[in-house]
């Protein structure tokens, strides 16, 4: 079954972004070495998100090339200048205003995950030091009201500072390493009461609570900062990422 929406509907394209992965793998593999670890688990069907830290400019080009199935990512949308505007767009990118509740955003996003698609998220906001120490309600609420599954995704880039072409990015030809984590529930161990019920699309219900999208919060970051861990063990990368 095809699910790519028609124009009218606003939502991104899915031929879009299987257009943009196949970009994205050209370009990653001839720019850089990636290794990816754990892509067999993400879900082969329906809704799903990709949870991404975010410490270099290529991670989300690097996810979206090397992910199993097309990725549609929520992007700032001082990204979407000049070319780059009708290019994104194209690529089924969702432009998103990080300074106001963008409602436009919110609504193709859950369209998204309506679709059983793959939404990618950066959850600390912001390019930064890629730990998840710091993340935004966004990712809870995307999961417990898309009833999505969230897998953790590790980018860990070269740490080596010679051959950069640009601050922000790794070498060139160096290895990067994308781990990809179990799958897990946002609203596992959240009180039914505070979702509506306890059904996995609670969330849904209209009667969601700041405390249930809190405590679900607090379960993501911490099953995040476990996975990320865990790749740098697996990989062998350093806990100060560059």
């Amino acid at each position: 079954m095809n699910r790519s929406p028609e124009p009218t509907t606003g939502l991104p394209s899915e031929r879009g972004a299987d257009i943009g992965r196949r970009i994205g793998v050209g370009l990653m593999y001839g720019l850089w070495r990636p290794r990816v670890l754990g892509a067999w688990r993400v879900p082969a069907t329906g809704p799903a998100i990709l949870a991404v830290n975010h410490s270099h400019n290529i991670d989300g080009p690097m996810v979206m090339g090397v992910a199993p199935r097309p990725v549609h990512f929520l992007i700032k949308k001082e990204a979407f200048v000049g070319p780059l505007d009708p290019f994104l767009t194209g690529i089924g990118q969702l432009k998103v205003d990080r300074h106001s509740t963008d409602r436009t955003a919110i609504t193709r996003a859950l369209g998204v995950l309506d679709s059983g698609g793959v939404l990618g998220i950066f959850p600390e906001g912001t390019r930064g030091e890629g730990d998840f120490a710091s993340l935004r309600a966004g990712l809870a609420y995307f999961a417990v009201r898309g009833g999505a599954p969230i897998v953790p995704v590790a980018v860990l880039g070269s740490s080596e500072r010679r051959g950069r072409l640009m601050k922000g990015l790794p070498p060139l030809r160096s290895r990067v390493d994308v781990v990809f984590g179990d799958p897990f529930d946002a609203i596992e161990g959240v009180r039914s009461s505070d979702t509506g019920g306890g059904g996995r699309r609670a969330g849904g219900s209209g009667r969601r609570t700041r405390r249930a999208l809190d405590e679900a919060t607090e379960r993501i970051q911490k099953q995040l900062a476990a996975h990320l861990e865990n790749a740098r063990r697996l990989t062998g990368r350093s806990a100060t990422l560059e």
